[in-house]
């Protein structure tokens, strides 16, 4: 019995915080642009690093995310708005779905 009163108790805290983590968060899985840039920068190298994407795909994809980057500096300077956080979003969803289909299209370096 007392185990059983444990574990409700448990679930009943557990219950309570996931809200309050999720509402903390505006967009629920929403990553910070920051983490966001890290991200797909780093999943650019390793793409490089192991060979699945080649030398013209990964200049394509480093020019596009440096397109994003001054982009976002251009809305930094007079604060970021929602609707330019949503336009900056939409475009790294983008980069990052370019990202993942050129690294699994075996169109990487030859050996």
């Amino acid at each position: 019995m007392n185990k059983f009163t444990l574990i409700i108790a448990g679930l009943g805290i557990a219950a309570a915080t996931v809200p309050a983590v999720a509402s903390a968060q505006n967009y629920g899985n929403w990553q910070n642009i920051n983490s966001r840039q890290v991200n797909l920068d780093r999943r650019i190298d390793v793409g490089i690093r192991n060979g699945s994407l080649n030398r013209n795909e990964a200049v394509r994809l480093r020019t596009e995310f440096r397109q994003i980057a001054r982009l976002e500096n251009r809305y930094r300077r007079n604060g970021l708005s929602v609707a330019e956080r949503r336009d900056l979003d939409r475009r790294f969803d983008a980069l990052s779905a370019r990202i993942k289909y050129e690294r699994r299209d075996r169109q990487g370096r030859r050996y």
